[in-house]
């Protein structure tokens, strides 16, 4: 997994962002295990409310992509990438996932998942196409959690 630096301005913003990127690390290091009984990653580092993009987005795609492995995170610049991931269910079948969250504000438009697909074919991996709903599903998801987050966060 790659982090990427983080500039920072003054010295209690590097405390937060450093403190909250190694407990998001730990907790996907954690995670890295595999199978049914691992934990799930520990979403309370990403609570930092000075990161470049909505919280709230942000919070909901770590959550709904925590059974995947995740190669790079970006708080600041809002990218989720993951590695592949494949179903124990089928596992002929493998997907990657990218989050972009493209604004501060909690909007439909502030998200763009992209999504990747190969099957395995001959003894290897052939790109196959995502149908779009599996894309608009996941983004439908994201988009209900953060909400979801933002009234408990109002109630709370």
């Amino acid at each position: 997994m790659t982090l990427s630096r983080i500039p920072s301005r003054t010295s209690s913003r590097v405390v937060l962002v450093r403190a909250a990127t190694v407990a998001l690390a730990a907790a996907l290091l954690a995670s890295c295990g595999g199978g049914q009984d691992r934990p799930k990653a520990d979403l309370a580092a990403s609570k930092v409310t000075t990161i470049g993009v909505n919280s709230y987005l942000w919070r909901a795609s770590l959550e709904t992509l925590s059974f995947m492995p995740l190669v790079q995170t970006d708080s600041n610049g809002g990218v989720i990438v993951t590695d592949w991931y494949t179903n124990p269910s089928n596992p002929s079948e493998r997907v990657k996932v990218t989050v972009s969250i493209l604004d501060q504000d909690l909007r439909a438009d502030a998200l763009r998942v992209a999504a990747s697909r190969q099957v395995a074919q001959a003894g290897g991996w052939v790109d196959a196409p995502v149908q779009a709903a599996t894309v608009q599903k996941l983004e439908d998801i994201i988009l209900t959690k953060a909400r979801d987050l933002r009234r408990s966060a109002v109630k709370g």
